[in-house]
């Protein structure tokens, strides 16, 4: 099966980037499809992770780096100790109201990416142990960045929902597109 990245890609590295980060978050996406906010929320096997979770982890992590990326503050910062919370789904919230969250912080990542000035513009990281060395890194690195932080939890994503019901990627990308499986 070919996964197309779309045809903004062709030639335009910014299209291209936008369209290879769309594609991860489609892919977390299609996790939930057909589950409910209780199916959704479950811890299928020894690890904490659920698929609602990891949803909104992926939301309020882009968030992050966007509000980094345009030097602005973050009202949905995390603390130490509310950490944990970006990993599940907390009383009130929904996976409806996780992914249109999510789908409003997509559309501002690519906005913002199309309108700055250069790829190679930096921003600068506050001090960590898990950011880069040298305190600043480029809307290129960003993005990259972007599909590696997205297309791992769409991973995870993948192994949660298969121990949920037994639903692989391939058979969510089908439903998604409307095919059932039946001739």
């Amino acid at each position: 099966m070919v996964t197309h990245v779309g045809a903004e890609s062709r030639g335009d590295e910014r299209g291209a980037l936008i369209a290879f980060v769309e594609a991860q978050r489609g892919g977390l996406r299609r996790s939930v499809i057909g589950l409910t906010d209780e199916q959704a929320s479950a811890r299928p096997s020894a690890s904490e992770l659920s698929v609602g979770g990891l949803l909104k982890h992926v939301a309020e992590t882009e968030l992050n780096w966007l509000r980094m990326a345009q030097q602005k503050p973050n009202d949905r910062a995390r603390t130490q100790e509310t950490w944990g919370e970006s990993f599940r789904l907390v009383e009130g919230e929904t996976v409806a109201g996780i992914l249109d969250f999510w789908t409003e912080v997509a559309r501002e990542t690519d906005e913002f990416i199309r309108q700055v000035p250069s790829l190679d513009d930096t921003f600068p990281l506050p001090e960590a142990p898990w950011f880069p060395k040298d305190g600043a890194v480029s809307m290129r690195w960003l993005m990259l960045h972007l599909v590696e932080e997205i297309g791992r939890h769409a991973g995870h994503a993948d192994i949660v929902r298969e121990s949920l019901d037994g639903k692989t990627a391939f058979e969510l990308v089908a439903l998604e597109q409307g095919y059932s499986g039946q001739s």
